[in-house]
């Protein structure tokens, strides 16, 4: 099941974060896909807010791994930088994601040949004006497929 959306301000993207924290579970993993520009770090700064992360979630670029603490730990994966698949496993993102926090990874879907089969697909693009962004939420596997639904329609305001 995919949902389609748009935001016209980053404000309404982070809002749009916001409402799909509300959904996450301990465990959970979400890929944050698009072109540079295109969202993925305002996206993941509205959900770390919502996770009551105290602290403001940058880009993890340079550092590919960042964790923050809120009501749920929030992992946060940047794997732009990697150049071949043999350094995704020195981030140890097996131990993140089974661990008792949220995982978001930017750029995710270059790497899917390594991820768990169930995640929660985020695509930003942007749109026809410079603040505007389409945004698919794709879930794939069991536990995300079951809970789309209820995200879908709590996202009804940005239809």
């Amino acid at each position: 099941m995919t949902v389609l959306l748009h935001t016209t301000s980053a404000e309404a993207t982070k809002a749009l974060a916001t409402v799909v924290a509300d959904h996450v579970r301990p465990g959970d993993l979400l890929l944050l896909v698009g072109d540079l520009g295109a969202g993925k770090t305002t996206f993941a700064q509205g959900f770390a807010n919502a996770l009551g992360v105290v602290e403001t979630a940058t880009s993890p670029t340079f550092t590919l791994a960042r964790t923050y603490p809120g009501r749920l730990r929030m992992h946060h994966v940047d794997v732009y930088r990697l150049d071949r698949m043999a350094e995704v496993s020195d981030l140890a993102l097996g131990e993140l994601i089974d661990s008792d926090g949220v995982t978001l990874i930017e750029w995710g879907d270059a790497i899917l040949a390594v991820l768990p089969r169930a995640y929660l697909e985020v695509r930003l693009e942007l749109g026809d004006d410079a603040d505007d962004r389409d945004v698919t939420v794709r879930a794939v596997g069991q536990g995300w497929q079951a809970r789309l639904p209820a995200l879908s329609a709590n996202l009804e305001p940005w239809r």
